[in-house]
């Protein structure tokens, strides 16, 4: 079985994991931390030993979960060396004297897409079938959250971000 299958399975037992999990490098180490912390929780040497251990077994799906939530600082961490590396790559080319076009040109591209969704929406939306409405919807939907998770690259996403970043930040310091 994929590590990313496991991964998954095992997030099925601990939901809070499930919000990790997207395209991209990131959700395969993820995924690969996920399952050394089940190995670790039943003692199995391979990810699909540790997954049936846990599927088959309610004690050990508690601990499953227990350990899940233990190891969450560090999967959040490894989640966000992502973002706060595309933040630094920003800063670096501001600094230099450069402007991130590609960023400028997503926006735009999102800006006017979700506009292009609404407009059909509100002008058509009688002389088109409802499908065509709950599509275009879903994809006004895309596009507005493409913009929202450009002003929280920009500008942080929230109160609860910053909070999270403190955590993060006494995770990463040796205790005195």
């Amino acid at each position: 079985m994929a590590p990313l299958a496991i991964a998954l399975s095992l997030a099925e037992l601990a939901p809070r994991l499930m919000r990790y999990f997207g395209a991209g490098e990131q959700s395969t180490v993820v995924a690969e931390k996920v399952i050394e912390v089940a190995k670790q929780v039943t003692g199995e040497p391979t990810g699909e030993a540790a997954l049936a251990a846990i599927q088959g077994n309610p004690e050990r799906a508690h601990q499953w979960r227990m350990a899940a939530l233990a190891a969450d600082t560090e999967i959040e961490r490894t989640y966000l060396d992502d973002r706060r590396d595309a933040r630094a790559r920003d800063v670096a080319l501001a600094q230099a004297g450069f402007r991130n076009r590609r960023a400028d040109w997503m926006v735009a591209i999102d800006a006017v897409g979700l506009v292009a969704c609404l407009a059909v929406l509100a002008l058509f939306r009688k002389e088109i079938p409802a499908e065509v409405v709950t599509l275009l919807s879903t994809i006004a939907s895309l596009f507005g959250v493409c913009l929202r998770d450009a002003h929280q690259f920009e500008f942080g996403s929230s109160r609860g971000s910053r909070e999270k970043d403190v955590i993060l930040g006494g995770a990463a310091k040796p205790p005195s």
